[in-house]
């Protein structure tokens, strides 16, 4: 069988409720990832300290907490569309918020955590329904539906934080967050038009939603490649994303202001364009762990180089391989997930893989944030790196699961 290298986009062409998902996804993709520059530059700029910048991530991870198990449980029980408008409309109207009192100038700090957390709940929300969405309307098509999916998430990743960046120089901060508002009332009409998307039927009444959320959680414990594949991801983006520096590093170390600051988050998203647009041959590969495992070590050791970096392009360009290799483990974590779930867990496994891969961005922010107040952002950027790979190489020992994961037989229908 010929191997291909490009992901199979005639997937989109032949679904076109999947088409529509996908579409819509890319769009409202473009204003959240230009609102995720404006919140740290915002608060950095107004309070010129790294640690409150790093403090956005714990505001923002415990409502991520609590909407990923009950979106999860719920999305295992109600027609899953009316659960993404929701979401969605609450994202609008927190993006209108943050725009209407930053073009008002000095908004109060407090007030913008506020927002960012229930940007980040509803964000969760709309999240975990849609990823429990895409295998149903995948049908046997599911890892060309993964593939394009992210990639093209990463589309919106490259694409929205340049033209953030690029409206808070010309315009100002408030730009931004309209961009976020204005794509999300897109997103909200594209979600009417959706098929309706029940959850799968039981023959059972379903249980207490705590129950459900337990029975979710019991699930993940005892899948040993679920539980690798989430903690290679955890320790990956708590110790080797330091996205809560990129302002810090743009504004302090390369002179390159909000542009610059851009540029760093949109170059770990062109690499990751270009890795996930690449992942043909992933439909194909059958030991998707071990290249998980690799793809993270890659990615530490691209993040501790760009930590060495005096000027912004060297540091771009290693920013844009550590991208390519998180985009082939997101592939491949994304289809070992789903392949060993059950229809009917996948709402429940959708809100942990949410958990997770939403938190552990903001537990770096954390870290990443503490460790340049202690020592500088350069530093940060290169013990966090290192220590994502000293983290991947424990986790190949302690989920051997992970390590002898079989594509072509831990499939799940």
């Amino acid at each position: 069988m010929k191997r291909r290298i490009a992901v199979d986009l005639s997937v989109l062409r032949d679904n076109r409720p999947l088409r529509r998902l996908i579409s819509g996804e890319l769009i409202s993709g473009l204003g959240s990832q230009a609102a995720l520059v404006a919140i740290p530059y915002q608060v950095y700029t107004l309070t010129k300290s790294p640690a409150l910048v790093g403090l956005l991530g714990i505001v923002e991870l415990l409502p991520i907490v609590i909407c990923s198990l009950f979106a999860g449980a719920i999305a295992d029980r109600v027609e899953r569309r009316k659960l993404m408008f929701g979401a969605q409309l609450a994202i609008a109207a927190s993006a209108t918020v943050l725009a209407a009192i930053s073009f008002a100038e000095d908004p109060p700090v407090l007030l913008i955590y506020l927002l960012a957390a229930l940007l980040a709940g509803g964000s969760t929300v709309d999240n975990v329904t849609r990823s429990a969405v895409v295998p149903a309307l995948a049908g046997d098509r599911l890892r060309a539906a993964l593939s394009v999916s992210y990639g093209l998430h990463q589309v919106a990743a490259v694409v929205g934080p340049g033209i953030g960046g690029l409206m808070i120089a010309a315009v100002g901060i408030g730009s931004a967050y309209t961009i976020q508002a204005a794509g999300f009332l897109l997103m909200l009409g594209i979600t009417v038009t959706l098929p309706r998307l029940d959850p799968a039927p039981t023959d059972t009444e379903h249980p207490p939603i705590l129950q459900s959320i337990r029975e979710g959680l019991t699930f993940v414990r005892r899948n040993s490649a679920l539980m690798g594949s989430f903690a290679a991801d955890l320790v990956a983006m708590t110790f080797g994303m330091p996205r809560a520096l990129f302002a810090v590093l743009a504004l302090t170390v390369f002179d390159a202001g909000a542009s610059g600051t851009g540029l760093l988050y949109a170059s770990v998203s062109a690499g990751a364009v270009v890795g996930a647009l690449t992942t043909g041959w992933v439909e194909h590969a059958r030991w998707l762990g071990r290249v998980v495992i690799g793809a993270v070590a890659v990615w530490g050791l691209a993040i501790a180089g760009a930590g060495f970096m005096p000027s912004i392009w060297p540091a771009a360009a290693l920013l844009a391989i550590a991208g390519a290799a998180d985009s082939v483990s997101a592939v491949c974590r994304s289809i070992i997930n789903q392949s060993v779930t059950p229809e009917e867990l996948r709402g429940r496994m959708s809100a942990t893989f949410m958990l997770v891969v939403t938190s552990g961005p903001r537990l770096g922010d954390l870290e990443s944030g503490i460790a340049a107040s202690l020592t500088t952002a350069g530093v940060a950027v290169v013990s966090g790196g290192l220590a994502c790979v000293a983290g991947i190489a424990l986790i190949a020992v302690l989920f051997p699961a992970l390590i002898a994961y079989d594509g072509r037989q831990s499939v799940v229908p």
